[in-house]
């Protein structure tokens, strides 16, 4: 912008304009773990009229109780098949509930804004934890179930640092040049952030000053955001439970009973909990094991066997490769005991040890365990977790069947700090327990809520006490590295 004069004003606290939309729709009903910003872009907008460019709008929707309801939207870019919008979406984002969002575009004449005249241009529906997971989500526009042409949608998140100061800008301009020939240039302000990556990022996009080489722009205001979003890598390790208190699999009383339309209980706690969890993997393969069965070949017992039989690769793909995988070995093995699930422990703690080497947050360690409750190895499962508690990895038990889970209770540490048989206490508190049956006529989001509330608070506190801070966002790297057998 040659000769330009660019005068920026003063700094103000910033008003929180979601939250009480929030409120309104009655989305949340528990405090806010924190606030993230949505910034939206399309690419290849196609209109019915193929004479002309459509005037893209793109309406932010979130579901409660079954049904879509509008947040907010961006604002109308003009005649363009590319749109980088200048609005941001902030939005609260909890870790432990399923937020389904839809972000729908539409074609709003300059004539009127409302959607009943728009033309729907397209729509994509997707999770918040997806887009705060992988920071960046492109996906093809959907229109009627298909896809609407070549166009897509990009949507980026940035969670808030914590500082609700917000900057309040005046920008103005001198001597302008000319671009039009029959009158005087229309000009707008564009101003884009640098990102760490060299990359730029719009922030703010002012309104069109009408015909005038020496604008004043309307004064605006902009978030602080000074993230750097370094949300480490987290795995998910699944443990299952086969000993033989569960039942023959073969019985309908059986806890592993395999219904042909109504899932387990075993199968309902780890969609519930997996959904949640399987956002924030990189590579979305989870290790998964089984524990208290003979397995084939020899039949011999086993407490830390993989359920795809694969020593070597115990990975599954996503959490439906893992519902696939126990499905499959059922028939294959014969339950047995006891119940240890030290094992099973131990050897994701070995994993989480050597990310100790890397002193830095790259990747930490998730571990469910469902389980019937009756644990015969109670001695070396408190010695287990008194180690793991100083190591980057949670355990989340969930007790299925009507079985009496006072010890997976003492396990938890919330009436008490747990020790090892040796008087040991646990450096943090990693467990966290819930019987399935508290859950039983609830919906999944209600039991993933309960036993991935405090995961957040643990991953923190583990990094805090080892003194290393979040990787910024052109260090996060991801991995794919197989757990070792």
């Amino acid at each position: 912008m040659p000769g330009a004069l660019l005068t920026p004003a003063s700094m103000k606290k910033m008003s929180n304009i979601y939250e009480s939309a929030a409120n309104t729709l009655g989305i949340f009903n528990s405090p806010c773990l924190t606030k993230v910003e949505l910034r939206v872009a399309c690419k290849g907008i196609s209109d019915r009229d193929a004479l002309s460019k459509p005037d893209p709008c793109v309406i932010l929707k979130m579901q409660s109780h079954g049904q879509w309801f509008e947040v907010d939207r961006t604002e109308v870019i003009r005649t363009c098949i590319n749109p980088v919008y200048s609005k941001l979406f902030t939005v609260d984002f909890y870790f432990e509930e399923v937020q389904r969002l839809r972000f729908e575009v539409h074609d709003i004449s300059s004539n009127h804004n409302g959607l009943k005249e728009a033309d729907f241009l397209g729509g994509m529906e997707c999770t918040l934890g997806q887009i705060v997971s992988q920071r960046k989500l492109s996906k093809s526009l959907l229109k009627h179930g298909n896809t609407a042409g070549k166009s897509s949608i990009t949507v980026i998140a940035e969670e808030l640092s914590g500082n609700d100061d917000y900057v309040e800008l005046a920008f103005n301009a001198r001597k302008l040049d000319d671009k039009d020939f029959f009158s005087k240039s229309d000009p707008f302000l564009e101003i884009f952030r640098m990102n760490d990556d060299a990359t730029q990022q719009l922030v703010h996009r002012t309104e069109v000053v009408m015909n005038n080489l020496s604008p004043a722009w309307k004064s605006f205001k902009v978030s602080v955001n000074s993230l750097c979003s370094g949300d480490p890598d987290r795995r998910l390790k699944v443990a299952i439970d086969f000993t033989a208190s569960n039942g023959d699999p073969r019985n309908s009383c059986s806890l592993h009973y395999i219904h042909p339309y109504q899932p387990n209980e075993y199968l309902k706690a780890l969609v519930a909990v997996g959904e949640i969890c399987q956002d924030y993997d990189s590579d979305k393969m989870f290790p998964a094991f089984g524990f208290g069965a003979r397995i084939p070949p020899e039949y011999t017992v086993s407490h830390d066997f993989a359920i795809n039989f694969n020593e070597d690769n115990p990975e599954c793909a996503g959490i439906q490769g893992v519902v696939e995988a126990y499905q499959s070995c059922l028939p294959k093995l014969q339950l047995y005991g006891p119940t240890n699930i030290a094992p099973i422990i131990q050897k994701v703690a070995k994993s989480a040890s050597e990310e100790t080497n890397t002193k830095e947050a790259s990747q930490y360690f998730i571990l469910l365990i469902l389980t019937d409750g009756v644990i015969t190895d109670m001695a070396d499962t408190r010695e287990a977790i008194v180690h793991a508690s100083h190591l980057p990895m949670s355990v989340i038990i969930v007790g299925v069947g009507n079985a009496d889970f006072s010890d997976m209770q003492m396990l938890d540490g919330d009436d008490g700090i747990l020790r090892s048989p040796k008087g040991e206490p646990v450096l943090r508190d990693i467990v966290q327990f819930v019987p399935f049956r508290n859950f039983k006529h609830a919906s999944p989001a209600a039991l993933a809520k309960s036993v991935l509330a405090e995961v957040p608070n643990q991953v923190v506190d583990y990094y805090n006490g080892k003194g290393i801070k979040p990787k910024c966002s052109s260090e996060v790297y991801e991995s794919s590295r197989t757990l070792a057998p």
